[in-house]
């Protein structure tokens, strides 16, 4: 059963650092993580529409799910300047507010370490995505490099859940991508800090899986 999300201070927190991400280099990486999407797409977490402004006109219509009421709000504002539609919905990742086999494409940026289980939500954008439909994925993940790992790991057992939204640092995200039976048709691994704040979160991966 799908659970509120209100995160007040997280989410006014969040919407003011994002944006000095996106002058940091952020803005690089929505842009490769869109580019040549079609058709109806469903976006997972839209947060405060970040994503909305790279999307391509290819795109007829983009579903933006996002929880949390503030960030809900800061993207409808992001909608009515975007260059598709784009239709902003309450919503929870267990239980996605659109019919099965109705998405021609999934964007998951930066939200799959907040859900309350990576399997379940994986799930719900299989049940909604046609077949050979897309995933476009791009997000921060547990390293490869046992040292920093290990940190991430004790970042996720003390604070960094409670002060970053109930985000979690050590999430193998491409492993349960490959688990819910998505095909990973490319993926590439680098590290992006734009500020220490975030160090937790320094590796992502950014690519795109296929309904198998």
């Amino acid at each position: 059963m799908s659970t509120a999300v209100n995160h007040p201070l997280f989410a006014r927190t969040f919407h003011w650092l994002s944006r000095r991400d996106e002058t940091a280099g952020q803005r690089e990486f929505r842009r490769e993580a869109l580019e040549g999407l079609t058709g109806r797409v469903i976006e997972l977490g839209a947060g405060n529409g970040l994503n909305f402004e790279h999307y391509p006109t290819t795109v007829t219509e983009v579903i933006a799910v996002e929880p949390e009421p503030f960030l809900r709000q800061r993207a409808n504002e992001a909608a009515s300047g975007a260059n598709v539609p784009v239709r902003v919905v309450d919503g929870a990742a267990d239980a996605l507010p659109v019919e099965d086999a109705s998405c021609d494409a999934a964007v998951a940026s930066l939200v799959l370490c907040t859900v309350p289980d990576q399997a379940v939500a994986l799930a719900e954008l299989k049940r909604v995505l046609r077949p050979e439909g897309e995933l476009r994925f791009y997000e921060h993940v547990v390293s490869q490099q046992p040292h920093f790992a290990r940190f991430q790991r004790a970042a996720d057992a003390t604070i960094w859940p409670f002060v970053a939204g109930g985000c979690h640092a050590a999430r193998d995200t491409l492993r349960a991508i490959e688990r819910a039976g998505f095909l990973v048709e490319h993926c590439r691994r680098f590290d992006f800090r734009p500020t220490p704040i975030v160090a937790p979160a320094t590796p992502r991966i950014l690519g795109i899986a296929r309904q198998s």
